[in-house]
Order: C-alpha cells, then sequence, then structure tokens
C-alpha cells in the first residue's frame, strides 16, 4: 500500500511514526505548506517531502492519502483527493458541518473512492472492551453512560484550534470523540441538549451535553479545555445489572461490578489493558488499510462518522439557543 500524508503538524507526524513501521506499507509522500515540518516527517518515513498537494498528486503509483489538516480544511482536500481517484484515511471530525460531511462522502463513491474518519476511541481497548462488555449481557441491559474528557487548553496551532470557526470548537472537535463513541454503544439519538461555558482569562471552554436516544438509553457528556491536571478520560456505563467503569488516571484500566457481586456469587470482573505493541492510531490505520484491501467494512463507517457531526452540529445549536434540539431521521 503506497500511502501519503497530507498535513505533517502534531495529527500529521502521529500517521508518520506509525505507518513508518506497518509491514506493507510504504509512505511515499508528505505534504505540509511549513517545509521544515514536512522535511522531519520525510526524515522519519523516508518519503519525498513536498510544500503543494499538486506535486504529490504527480505521483504514479499513490493509492491512498491520509488527510490530516486543520477541520475547516479536510472538506476541500478531501473533495480533491477524491477525483483523483485516491482512497481517503482523514482524521475527526470528519468536517464542520453535515453537509460538508455528506458532500465529501458523495465525492469518494462518486469517483470510487474509499473514505475513512479517523475515530480513534473505538480502538482504545479500554472503550472496545467497555462496548463489548457492555453488549455481552454481562451488566444487563445498558441504559445510562457518563463520559468526560479533560485536556489543557490548545496552544499554537496556528490559532485554528481555538477558532470555532476552524475547529468547531470543544463540542466538534474535542467531545465528538464521545458523541461518537455514546452513539456507538447505544444507537440513534432522539434528542441533544448542551450549555457551554467560556472563559477568556484564563482560557477555558468547557461543555455538557444530554443525549437522549430513541431505545430510552441517556447519555451525559462533560468536555473540557483548560483543564490544569494531566489530560483524563472517564466513563460509567450503567444497565440494569452492574456497571462498567474506567478512569484514565488509574491504574486498574477497567472496572465492571455486577449485581452478582452484592449476592456474593464472586470477585468484581477486572478487564485490564494489558501491554500492547502498538497504539490505538496503528491499529485504526492498519484497520483503514485492511479494509482498502479487501474491500471490508470499518468499524468506523462514513455513516458513523457523518452521525457524529450531525449530533456534535446538534449541540452546538442546543448550547446557543438554550434549548433542547430533536434529531430528525435522515442526519448521515
Amino acid at each position: 500500500m503506497n500511502i501519503a500524508i497530507l498535513g505533517c503538524g502534531t495529527m500529521g507526524m502521529i500517521y508518520a511514526h506509525n505507518l513508518a513501521k506497518m509491514p506493507g506499507v510504504t509512505v511515499t509522500g508528505v505534504v505540509d505548506i511549513n517545509a521544515r515540518r514536512a522535511e522531519r516527517a520525510a526524515a522519519l518515513t523516508g518519503a519525498k517531502a513536498y510544500t503543494d498537494v499538486a506535486s504529490l498528486f504527480e505521483q504514479k503509483d499513490l493509492e491512498t492519502v491520509a488527510v490530516c489538516l486543520p477541520t475547516y480544511l479536510h472538506k476541500p482536500y478531501v473533495l480533491q483527493i477524491a477525483e483523483k481517484g485516491l482512497h481517503v484515511i482523514c482524521e475527526k471530525p470528519a468536517a464542520l458541518t453535515l453537509e460538508d460531511a455528506q458532500e465529501m462522502r458523495a465525492a469518494c463513491e462518486q469517483h470510487g473512492a474509499r473514505l475513512f474518519i479517523g475515530h480513534v476511541v473505538r480502538f482504545f481497548p479500554n472503550y472496545h472492551d467497555a462496548y463489548q462488555q457492555a453488549h455481552s449481557g454481562k451488566i444487563g441491559a445498558p441504559k445510562m453512560a457518563h463520559f468526560k474528557r479533560y485536556g489543557a487548553y490548545p496552544q499554537g496551532m496556528e490559532g485554528w484550534y481555538t477558532d470555532p470557526g476552524k475547529s468547531g470548537g470543544v463540542i466538534m472537535d474535542l467531545m465528538i470523540h464521545d458523541i461518537d463513541y455514546a452513539c456507538w454503544l447505544f444507537g440513534e439519538v432522539e434528542s441533544v441538549y448542551a450549555s457551554v461555558v467560556k472563559r477568556d482569562e484564563p482560557k477555558m471552554d468547557y461543555a455538557q451535553l444530554t443525549l437522549h436516544f430513541k431505545n430510552k438509553a441517556i447519555a451525559s457528556l462533560t468536555g473540557y479545555w483548560g483543564y490544569p491536571g494531566p489530560f483524563t478520560t472517564q466513563f460509567e456505563v450503567s444497565g440494569d445489572q452492574g456497571i462498567i467503569r474506567f478512569d484514565s488516571n488509574q491504574v486498574q484500566p477497567l472496572d465492571i461490578q455486577t449485581m452478582g457481586l452484592l449476592r456474593g456469587e464472586g470477585p468484581a470482573v477486572q478487564i485490564p489493558s494489558g501491554s500492547s505493541l502498538h497504539d490505538p492510531y496503528y491499529k485504526e490505520l492498519q484497520h483503514f488499510i485492511e479494509c482498502i484491501r479487501n474491500g471490508s467494512d470499518p468499524l468506523v463507517s462514513i455513516e458513523d462518522a457523518c452521525y457524529a457531526v450531525a449530533i456534535a452540529q446538534a449541540a452546538g445549536q442546543s448550547a446557543q439557543t438554550g434549548q433542547p434540539v430533536m434529531i430528525g431521521g435522515n442526519v448521515s
């Protein structure tokens, strides 16, 4: 598989690091308007460095392009790549609006290119294990969940990350991880209610979402840029027979408490993450590349990615109006 990387910032370098060591994959080009960043990625991967995508497209054997650009640039470049008939692995979120995401999807379908969106949380061992446990019947029917994601206020990145018109803000950029996961866990959303608190000094962007699902499940989500501590993710998934908990700050990765424990039927079931040779980004990229090779369906479909954008967009609307937003039937 011959692949190129478009954008050599933070995520582009993560992709470069993982693709460089992946068997059967050759990084043939890296592109960034900043020549120093492009050269750094080229040194890591052995690829040729470019400062414009038109030069990259001159490569004859290119098959796939990984798009690691700022969110507001996803659509225009994915459309260009699709026109060349090249497959696309694009960082999340797919786009800033559902309409843009749907246009990207349609363009790739028109030109016979596959489009994958990097909702990497599904590939984190603790989240993936929690999904499987929640649907195994171990905690009964999952009915409620709480998700939290805290991080320092973004710095640098040429200002795009903190510009809601370019990144979508804390809901579209940060919380969309948990939006996608909650929808994977519970299915279609019936309504979303959101509130956002912002502060300029010190900078803070804090949001809370409540998602009501059509199967009557409820999820509450918290996202926080400006957190003074270490990057933190937490979740609880509750069923009528038990609860699954995770806290990234604890040594114990995943804890499942069931009603059987209360009846003295055995110890809590603990699912450790275990030692992993490769990080979740490696697993995600490897999975998408295998889907291209064998034509299989990905763990994260483009429909899933469009749906996450739709819910995040509705949450932004709710935060602006102070009212819940009902979700229609055709949003992906």
